[in-house]
């Protein structure tokens, strides 16, 4: 009789804690972000949409040394390149295959000049496949568009790398 009492009592006061928890917790700021409106902070070391980024001159950076090719494990990513006339490569074609990707980040890492980096966009949804197969046209818009955030995530990197 005694027991049940008692179980009673520490059962109440441990409801009362609960709302008394649940009152605060209604009153503090919203953590849920309204999303396609609001965006969180990306990290800097994040996976998106693939890009080719260019030097200040407006020179590619690629110089067709297919690292990023061969280091590729879902083999995504296809280079074709010719000599100049100064004797350094150039890429005629550099395409990825989205649907391949597994966003693994080795191409990045493997690039000695920082030519193909992942950058923040994760909105790419396409309503066909052709769309996520990436020409070397495509990743140079890309590079071109997210330039200045690209070259800070990487400054940013750096001391991790």
């Amino acid at each position: 009789m005694k027991l049940s009492r008692i179980l009673k009592t520490v059962l109440l006061i441990d409801f009362i804690n609960g709302l008394i928890i649940a009152i605060k917790e209604s009153f503090k700021s919203k953590k849920t972000l309204n999303y396609p409106f609001e965006k969180g902070k990306i990290s800097p070391r994040f996976r998106g949409e693939h890009a080719l980024r260019r030097y200040p001159n407006g020179e590619e950076r690629c110089i067709a040394c297919k690292l990023c090719e061969a280091v590729c494990p879902a083999q995504a990513i296809t280079i074709e390149s010719t000599e100049r006339e100064d004797g350094s490569r150039k890429t005629t074609r550099y395409d990825i295959d989205m649907l391949k990707c597994i966003y693994c980040g080795l191409c990045e890492e493997s690039c000695p000049v920082d030519a193909i980096v992942q950058g923040p966009n994760f909105e790419f949804s396409t309503e066909t496949r052709e769309e996520l197969y990436y020409n070397k046209e495509k990743l140079l818009d890309n590079g071109d568009r997210w330039e200045s955030l690209l070259a800070a995530n990487i400054k940013a990197d750096n001391p991790y790398r």
